[in-house]
């Protein structure tokens, strides 16, 4: 496997395209991933009671039909919480997108991001759709426009692609997403898509990104808030030329490696991005009994406000770490435990068998105070591992999200 430059145009037969339409005051905020071919799709969505129009549309969209030719994002405004009007108002999206591109309406899936209870300006919407038509491209920097227009208080774009070889050929798989609050999902990512130019059936395409969410975007969170807008889509268009994947075999496997390359770097990248954050965090449980076991420990560490105000203070306060960990609905023996931090700096053992270690506090602060630190749990109980992605709670968060809709 190999990394590569690029996002949502790396693989074979993909454009897009990232303008500033005018929904917002002047950052990018429409974009375009399109595909000369149609695509086999699949995605995952939300699981919050309160779902957007786009993603009802999508989960429609992809049960509904095999392929799909292009995915249309607006950030600024989320069109969630906006009744039959919003679902209307996506819909014209999605035709304004179809009409400049002389393709079926129903091959348009939408993804929207932003300020929730607003409407989306129709009429912005629909020339933004020309503009984006005008300006869809192959190129690497189209990719990375795209990206850029799909960011709300995300401080920087998000991308990553990875070539792999399967029979004789290569298939490229690249993706681009957005988020760095109202982080939480229960499913998917904030927004995201992926293009890859494999030749693979729907059911599996649909197979592999559920899973792959499962230890990836789902194993990310900011704040504890599941979006209402919550979309991951694949797109697949099969130009890679290789025959088509159709059974669980080693081409599959090779291809679930590449995909969860690509999502976990998204995954990481968004998490380290959460807003107002100094650092990634991430927990690593090991010597679990079992997988949920193991899930269930390492987010219910990354998720503790208190744990992540430590990271911020780079205090090594690792009984809040066992507080968490104690609260998961895990089950786990925490006089058996071995805790340990680690980072560029080095590696530190805190506690053994549920105890506290003759550790140097100063040693600590300095491993703590790394752009990426990681907490290792060893419960001692199997074999199984798991690995959540979090972020220090810091000042700026709550003054970001004090001000969010001005």
């Amino acid at each position: 496997m190999d990394i590569i430059k690029g996002g949502v145009t790396a693989a074979k037969g993909f454009k897009a395209a990232g303008v500033y339409a005018g929904i917002k005051r002047k950052r990018k905020d429409m974009a375009l991933v399109y595909s000369v071919v149609p695509a086999k799709s699949a995605g995952t969505f939300t699981t919050n009671i309160v779902k957007a129009a786009p993603v009802k549309w999508d989960m429609k969209m992809i049960k509904e039909n095999e392929t799909a030719v292009a995915v249309v994002l607006n950030s600024g405004v989320a069109n969630a919480c906006t009744g039959e009007e919003g679902e209307i108002n996506n819909y014209k999206m999605a035709e304004a997108v179809a009409v400049n591109l002389d393709i079926a309406t129903n091959t348009v899936l939408t993804c929207s991001t932003g300020v929730i209870g607003k409407q989306l300006p129709i009429d912005v919407i629909i020339e933004g759709a020309k503009l984006l038509a005008e300006n869809m491209e192959e190129s690497l920097d189209a990719g990375a426009a795209a990206a850029e227009a799909i960011m709300t208080t995300d401080t920087y774009s998000k991308e990553y692609a990875v070539a792999i070889r399967i029979e004789d050929k290569i298939i490229t798989i690249g993706g681009m997403s957005k988020g760095s609050g109202m982080i939480h999902p229960n499913m998917a990512t904030m927004l995201g898509v992926v293009t890859t130019d494999i030749a693979i059936s729907k059911e599996l395409l649909q197979e592999a990104i559920s899973n792959n969410v499962k230890e990836t975007f789902n194993m990310i969170s900011v704040d504890r808030d599941t979006s209402t807008n919550d979309s991951l889509i694949i797109l697949a268009n099969g130009l890679a030329g290789n025959k088509e994947i159709t059974e669980k075999n080693k081409d599959y496997d090779t291809f679930c490696e590449g995909l969860k390359a690509v999502t976990a770097n998204l995954s990481k990248k968004m998490a380290a991005d959460g807003e107002g954050a100094t650092k990634l965090f991430e927990t690593v449980v090991i010597g679990a009994e079992s997988k949920e076991q193991a899930v269930s420990l390492s987010k219910s560490v990354i998720t503790s406000n208190l744990v992540k105000t430590a990271v911020f203070g780079n205090d090594a306060n690792w009984g809040r770490i066992l507080c968490a960990m104690g609260y998961s609905g895990a089950d786990f023996d925490p006089d058996k435990v071995d805790l340990y931090i680690e980072s560029s700096e080095g590696k530190l053992k805190l506690v053994e068998n549920g105890m506290a270690t003759q550790y140097s506090e100063e040693y600590a602060t300095k491993i703590l105070s790394a752009k990426e630190v990681r907490a290792i749990a060893d419960v001692k109980m199997g074999n199984e591992t798991a690995t959540a992605w979090g972020c220090d709670l810091t000042f700026d968060y709550v003054k970001i999200n004090a001000d969010y809709r001005s």
